[in-house]
């Protein structure tokens, strides 16, 4: 009977290793990459786009400078908004875009709250075209 017994637990173990499922490699995925790709597809274009929309009236400044820092793990684009005839931007109106680990995206300036506009998994720019249009607003406005 312990030929039956061990037979018995051998189709038990060969059986449980064919129903468990195979688990897949999936290669990691780079964060940096993909915060680039977030700044870039999302971030930069909307702030292009605004730049030519509204360019008789206000100035848009993108310096995307740091997204060319391929070592960078957390890169951030920086850009100012300020009404046409304006020497300079003042210094709280540069706005920064930085990319949490967590994957949220927030915009800040020296003494602004920083804004969530968005997270690098939702390729939505919704969250950051109504930021943008609310500093657009606030720059032609003159404050």
């Amino acid at each position: 009977m312990s030929k039956f017994t061990e037979a018995l637990e051998r189709g038990k173990q060969a059986d449980g290793r064919q129903s468990a499922p195979a688990k897949e490699q999936v290669a990691p995925v780079d964060f940096g990459a993909q915060a680039r790709a977030w700044l870039n597809d999302v971030a930069v274009a909307a702030l292009e786009a605004a730049k030519a929309e509204v360019a008789e009236d206000v100035t848009v400044d993108v310096d995307t400078e740091p997204l060319r820092q391929d070592e960078a793990l957390a890169p951030t684009v920086r850009f100012q908004i300020y009404r046409n005839g304006e020497v300079q931007a003042p210094a709280g109106r540069t706005f920064t875009i930085s990319v949490a680990v967590s994957g949220e995206v927030s915009v800040s300036a020296p003494g602004v709250v920083a804004e969530s506009v968005g997270n690098i998994a939702d390729m939505s720019d919704e969250r950051f075209r109504s930021f943008i249009a609310k500093q657009i607003e606030a720059a032609a406005k003159g404050s």
